[in-house]
């Protein structure tokens, strides 16, 4: 099954034509296939995943533990080569985008270093290799005001709290200008409070940034309120499970949640979840 992200407000057959073709994509995986050896056996935790993701599209990658959403972000990172299948990267390798920091990457740990200050930690990608060739069109100040964070430049990750550093994490992800964004559960061990404020300050940047996302998920309304579309991916083996287009307007705030369409498609991937 091939899942086509189109980007919101695209006429329809220029959404075909993008759903067809990976010369636009940020993303485009052909039967991508994850297999791990273990103890007990050998484990495939993706199964035939085939997907394209145009640029500077929102997609959410929505399922339960262990359907490989997780595995698929690595393997579109570079970070894991896949059993099958073939995969492209803005065009290329995986290799080639990741070596040209064309692919940034949030974690749910911030994973900040504790003897720097928040612009130190943005700025670390740069000092890496001992060159700034890679640097965005954004400054690392810039992009703390970006995320919210201005003021706050020289204090330490001690001094901040759980969602500023994710903030920091954030903005020194998009430090090297990446085309794409990868975002494994960024906010999963927030309080819902800032939760809510961070999900409003993400779609500001993806916005102003114009970089694509590839967001990472287990809860349905987060996965509503960020998406263009949803990808549900189905577990043991993991596999594509259903595409879900979500057509809310831009820009979106908290009280759309309580909307009938907000609500309409909250439950129709919970059925879908729920078949999982």
């Amino acid at each position: 099954m091939t899942a086509s992200v189109a980007m919101q407000g695209m006429p329809m057959a220029e959404r075909a034509a993008a759903a067809t073709s990976s010369g636009g994509a940020a993303v485009h995986c052909d039967g991508i296939t994850m297999r791990f050896t273990t103890e007990r056996g050998t484990v495939t935790a993706l199964d035939g995943i085939s997907l394209s993701i145009p640029q500077g599209s929102f997609l959410t990658l929505l399922g339960p533990s262990g359907c490989g959403k997780s595995t698929l972000l690595r393997v579109i990172a570079d970070l894991a080569a896949p059993t099958a299948g073939s995969i492209q990267v803005l065009g290329d390798r995986p290799e080639v985008a990741r070596r040209n920091r064309d692919i940034g990457f949030v974690f749910q740990d911030a994973a900040l270093l504790p003897w720097r200050t928040a612009i130190q930690n943005v700025s670390l990608p740069l000092e890496v290799g001992g060159t700034i060739a890679h640097a965005g069109k954004r400054s690392p100040a810039e992009l703390l005001k970006l995320v919210g964070l201005a003021g706050w430049e020289n204090a330490f990750p001690h001094e901040l709290s759980g969602g500023m550093r994710q903030r920091v994490a954030i903005a020194r992800a998009l430090v090297s200008g990446p085309k794409l964004l990868l975002m494994d559960e960024p906010f999963g061990a927030l309080d819902e409070i800032t939760r809510d404020r961070l999900n409003e300050e993400l779609l500001q940047v993806w916005q102003s940034t114009g970089t694509t996302i590839v967001f990472v998920t287990h809860s349905i309304y987060e996965a509503v309120f960020l998406s263009q579309q949803v990808l549900v991916l189905a577990a043991r083996p993991g596999r594509v499970r259903e595409l879900v287009p979500i057509h809310l307007p831009l820009p979106r705030h908290l009280d759309m949640r309580e909307t009938p369409e907000f609500v309409r498609l909250a439950g129709h991937l919970r059925r879908v979840l729920e078949t999982c």
